[in-house]
């Protein structure tokens, strides 16, 4: 048993020295640094978006030692996702792993350098699920949850699987009290629109609305209980041009259904700014379909 457990915590050990190299330390607020992770060799960092709490003034903690300055890229509050760009060379990224292998049960390891050195916690998957809808309206690809206790200055640090790949992104901060990893493919993204634009554009249709309840048998002619009832219409919006009027009941855009605001934004989030779609909605009780052309979130 002494041999299995040592050599359990030797295997441990090594997995934390082979992604130790790819955490920085995050000195972007005044009283406790956070994580981040090696994006490119060239100084670009991903981290957390809540921990960045100042534009300017910002520093990077390598791995190997020292602090160098960073600026401001661009952020997203929606996923919590940032990216700086430290002043520094030679950095090593981590091998980076979908986290498509994963199981509820598998081990995991959370690092964070939020001093000098590295950090790390261990845990299990808890729950694990398909894309999803965070409550800023951001559409994740996967549900990714641990039971790893996120110290503090653990958010921007990287999940790492038992063979040493980074999975993901380490937050404390989409669900309250619930440690969560933004899965690789959507830090990805959302990393390549930020480096690209300096932000994540988003489409825009340019109404206000709030969820309704459908009669029954336009609930059944539609195949959902619930639509948004538009409250208002901004002027020059791709909605008014589109032909969109108060009290019309959106309850599709682009063949997805629409039942709660979370999910009409989700939808504007995927579509191609642009692009000619359809507007499903409810007007006199009629079902319609209108094209729309998406526009982007001033």
């Amino acid at each position: 048993m002494a041999g299995t457990l040592t050599s359990f915590s030797e295997a441990l050990a090594a997995t934390v020295a082979q992604a130790e190299h790819t955490v920085v330390r995050v000195e972007a607020r005044s009283r406790l640094y956070a994580s981040g992770i090696v994006w490119s060799a060239d100084g670009v960092v991903v981290t957390a978006h809540h921990v960045v709490e100042r534009d300017e003034g910002i520093h990077v903690g390598l791995p190997g030692g020292g602090s160098v300055p960073a600026t401001l890229v661009g952020r997203d509050a929606t996923t919590d996702l940032g990216v700086l760009r430290a002043e520094a060379s030679g950095l090593v990224p981590p091998a980076w792993a979908t986290p498509d292998a994963l199981k509820v049960g598998h081990l995991v390891l959370a690092l964070g350098r939020p001093g000098e050195s590295v950090r790390a916690t261990l845990g299990i998957v808890s729950a694990l699920g398909d894309s999803w809808v965070t409550p800023t309206g951001a559409r994740l690809d996967r549900y990714l949850q641990t039971d790893v206790v996120m110290y503090p200055g653990f958010s921007g640090g990287p999940l790492v699987d038992a063979g040493g790949r980074v999975v993901g992104l380490n937050t404390s901060a989409l669900l309250r009290g619930v440690s969560l990893t933004v899965p690789y493919p959507t830090v990805r993204q959302v990393v390549e629109e930020l480096l690209a634009h300096g932000k994540v554009r988003r489409g825009y249709l340019g109404v206000s609305a709030q969820p309704v309840r459908l009669p029954a048998a336009l609930a059944g002619q539609v195949g959902q209980e619930t639509g948004l009832l538009v409250a208002a219409v901004a002027s020059g919006s791709p909605a008014e041009l589109a032909g969109v009027l108060l009290g019309d009941v959106v309850v599709g855009l682009g063949g997805q259904p629409v039942r709660a605001i979370d999910e009409l934004l989700a939808v504007l989030s995927g579509v191609q700014i642009g692009a000619t779609v359809s507007l499903r909605l409810v007007r006199g009780g009629q079902v319609r379909e209108l094209s729309v052309v998406i526009g982007e979130q001033p």
